[in-house]
């Protein structure tokens, strides 16, 4: 069985055939599928899904997260604030994201950025779930807050989680690894010339967990197509060649990684 831990499946794309989605996730192997929030309407979405597809219908698991998306904090209100802060509490909720840093749309709010990925890792924290860090062009920054979040608290080891679709670049894949957080690997990693291989070679195979986040970063050789979770078979079948293991290999550790993560029967 895959697991996809990072997938945008409640997102308009999907809306026209999303039972197919699903389909096909399954007849991939693909028996888990988390979804990451980026705002409050898509924290209900992802309960609405998650409560519809349990499992006792067949066919794959979904699980929703609570957070807002660092492109969304601009926007975001304390009220939605104190929302996911409620909403993190429910046992349908398996982490704590999409949250973290992204420097490559708009710098003009920074210190918001900075400000909610306090706040999640210190909920996270509270109500003992992990992260789900979204990193784009802010590693240094991500990276710092972290240590410094994990350095105030009284409970460091409730500060875990994930990188997702992480890309180095190697000394970033360091201090990743010294926080004890694990990578998500997506469909970058299989991009010709992308050097994800290579930037996340000393990664133990114990810290990575496979995604898709379809929408997006559709994997090689479906580039420019839209992305879904049945695609996170080509992510693993890459890592197996460049680890030099069996698929079959890839496919227990990493999902027994994921399993462990985020809590999943």
């Amino acid at each position: 069985m895959l697991i996809d831990t990072h997938a945008h499946i409640f997102l308009e794309p999907f809306d026209s055939d999303f039972d197919q989605v699903l389909e096909r996730a399954n007849g991939a192997g693909v028996g888990h599928i988390l979804m990451p929030a980026i705002d409050v309407p898509s924290i209900h979405r992802c309960l609405e899904l998650a409560d519809a597809y349990d499992g006792s219908r067949g066919g794959p698991v979904l699980h929703a997260m609570a957070g807002i998306h660092p492109s969304s904090v601009k926007d975001a209100t304390d009220s939605d604030l104190e929302t996911v802060a409620r909403l993190a509490r429910d046992p349908r909720i398996v982490a704590i994201g999409e949250t973290g840093l992204d420097y490559y749309w708009d710098r003009s709010f920074d210190a918001r950025q900075h400000d909610s990925l306090r706040f999640h890792i210190r909920l996270a924290e509270e109500v003992d779930k992990p992260l789900v860090f979204h990193d784009r062009e802010s590693s240094h920054d991500l990276v710092r807050i972290v240590q410094e979040e994990k350095g105030r608290s009284a409970r460091p080891d409730r500060i875990r989680g994930v990188f997702h679709c992480f890309g180095g670049p190697s000394e970033h894949t360091e201090r990743v690894l010294a926080l004890g957080f694990h990578m998500g690997i997506g469909g970058t990693y299989t991009f010709k010339n992308g050097g994800i291989p290579q930037a996340t070679a000393t990664v133990p195979m114990d810290r990575i967990i496979l995604e898709t986040d379809a929408p997006y970063l559709t994997p090689a050789p479906h580039r420019g197509t839209r992305n879904e979770p049945a695609y996170v078979w080509l992510v693993a079948e890459k890592l197996a060649e460049m680890r030099g293991l069996s698929v079959e290999e890839v496919t227990r550790v990493t999902t027994e990684n994921a399993k462990r993560l985020f809590g999943l029967a």
